[in-house]
């Protein structure tokens, strides 16, 4: 089983910036993919960006060139840093971590509101 740690959620005005971590513990062995999805409501979960082992890293279109993610594999972390947030950025953003098995995080409100 893997646990994880969510935390840099909030509140925050349209254009300004926020940064998520995720740091993952418990039953990890070898090479996994780390990423982040969100889910606004009334809407389908969806991806956000994910980074492989090697750090080759995959973004939605709807946030590229505004949102990076990277990785620690020494914390078994990862992180996304947003900025020039979007009202439609707002949704519950949900770690993720595939390493054959995928594993979901508890999730962490983003609200993006004046």
């Amino acid at each position: 089983q893997v646990h994880f740690v969510e935390s840099g959620g909030g509140l925050v005005q349209p254009g300004g910036s926020l940064r998520l971590s995720c740091a993952a513990s418990g039953r990890i062995f070898g090479i996994y993919t780390m990423g982040w999805y969100r889910q606004a409501p009334g809407k389908q979960r969806e991806l956000v960006a994910t980074v492989n082992s090697r750090g080759i890293t995959n973004y939605a279109d709807s946030v590229k060139g505004r949102f990076t993610i990277s990785r620690d594999n020494g914390k078994n972390t990862v992180y996304l840093q947003m900025n020039s947030l979007k009202p439609e950025d707002t949704a519950v953003y949900y770690c993720y971590l595939d390493n054959g098995i995928g594993s979901w995080g508890q999730g962490t409100q983003v609200t993006v509101s004046s």
